[in-house]
């Protein structure tokens, strides 16, 4: 199905999503609002290149080809030929509205507008745009090289063909795809973890075990192959915060209500693995 992707963000989702498109054939423009950030993005993409080349997974003549797709950019207007445009900007509606605002006067009539967000619904998202029935949730999973499943999300008014596209576009990168079809806050996955992370919090704040506990009984007596405490650290305490936060907003269910500890632990910095310091120490 290879085709133009521009992917808005050359943060870590950005750059994962940019690196398995061109991996997969796709031309992709990669863009960020500084050049800096554009450097990070794409010094990313080539460590991750050469670590596959050293495993043998992946032929070098291969990630330099893949390399040779990827163009960097700091001007929006280089997604105005995209067949598909998936944003990868900051988890916030105010950020996202004025992004797709530009993005709906910029792109053709018939590309698809996705968004990687894991907890706003797509349909606030949409609702900045002349086109919400070409607008889907296009959410996939970090590390994006190395995890296979992608959430598809429908909105109020995603049509059947923007959702076809987007599920052709995920499973030409090898993912592996579910769908939801109804659009509420933090979909599935997130609202899965975040009740489990929340829960583990607690009973972690209020001493009932420690975190190793808590987390080796989720590994062995459910089978995970992570415990949500060591998942808060990896995913990032303050990301797993804002998330849970959004699914409570919008749903108003207590069992998402963020515990006063992670609002104690984001406001220490001590936010996981990026950090040297969260529910473990790095």
């Amino acid at each position: 199905m290879a085709g133009k992707v521009a992917v808005i963000g050359a943060g870590l989702m950005g750059s994962g999503i940019a690196q398995v498109a061109a991996a997969a054939g796709w031309d992709v423009v990669l863009r960020d609002v500084t050049d800096e950030a554009l450097t990070r993005g794409t010094d990313a993409i080539r460590a991750s290149y050469d670590k596959f080349v050293a495993k043998g997974t992946m032929e070098a003549a291969e990630a330099e080809a893949a390399l040779g797709r990827i163009g960097t950019t700091t001007d929006l207007d280089a997604a105005a030929e995209a067949d598909l445009v998936v944003e990868a900007v900051f988890e916030r509606l105010d950020v996202k509205h004025e992004l797709f605002r530009t993005l709906d006067s910029l792109v053709r009539e018939d590309a698809v507008l996705a968004s990687n967000t894991s907890a706003i619904p797509i349909t606030k998202i949409a609702a900045a745009t002349s086109r919400p029935e070409r607008v889907v949730g296009v959410h996939f999973f970090s590390p994006v090289p190395m995890m296979r499943l992608v959430e598809l999300v429908r909105g109020y008014k995603t049509s059947d063909e923007t959702l076809a596209t987007a599920r052709r576009f995920a499973e030409s990168l090898g993912k592996t795809c579910i769908v939801v079809n109804r659009d509420v806050a933090g979909f599935v996955t997130t609202r899965l973890i975040s009740a489990l992370v929340v829960e583990a919090t607690k009973l972690y704040e209020s001493g009932v075990a420690t975190a190793e506990d808590i987390d080796l009984a989720c590994k062995l007596g459910f089978g995970h192959a992570m415990g949500p405490l060591v998942t808060a650290d990896l995913t990032g305490v303050d990301i797993l915060l804002h998330a849970t936060g959004n699914i409570y907003t919008e749903s108003q269910d207590e069992k998402f209500a963020p515990p006063e500890l992670m609002r104690r632990m984001v406001d220490a910095g001590d936010i996981g693995r990026k950090s040297g310091q969260g529910f473990y120490t790095y």
